[in-house]
């Protein structure tokens, strides 16, 4: 489930937010994450499995929500985490197109294309 960020989560966020190669650089991820805290138009979730928080999803929202960051703990990829939260980030804007920044373009499109084919096979049952 998604959860709003919240100071106390900021060790963590920074760790999930570290795994995106733009974000590896510690100057350039404390610029990131006070732009969480501070832009209006910013917002951060993480991704709570049970106990632990295992993903984060940042968005930007406009007349369009731009996914900024996507990031998941490497012992919970390939489990559809990412997907989730680009799934509820969606259900919480449905006034709104989704759409992803430079660095999450590549895995929007795995996303939208995993989407087209199961709308696909539905469509034949």
């Amino acid at each position: 489930m998604l959860i709003r960020y919240k100071k106390s989560f900021e060790k963590i966020a920074m760790g999930l937010l570290s795994f995106m190669p733009e974000e590896r650089d510690i100057k350039k991820l404390q610029q990131t994450m006070k732009g969480y805290e501070t832009e209006d138009d910013w917002q951060l979730y993480l991704w709570k499995d049970e106990e632990d928080i295992i993903g984060a999803i940042g968005i930007r929202v406009g007349e369009e929500v731009e996914i900024q960051h996507i990031s998941v703990n490497p012992s919970y990829r390939q489990e559809g985490i990412g997907k989730r939260m680009i799934k509820a980030i969606t259900e919480m804007h449905t006034d709104k197109r989704i759409v992803p920044s430079s660095s999450t373009t590549t895995f929007f499109q795995k996303f939208a294309k995993e989407e087209e084919g199961k709308e696909q096979k539905e469509d034949l049952v």
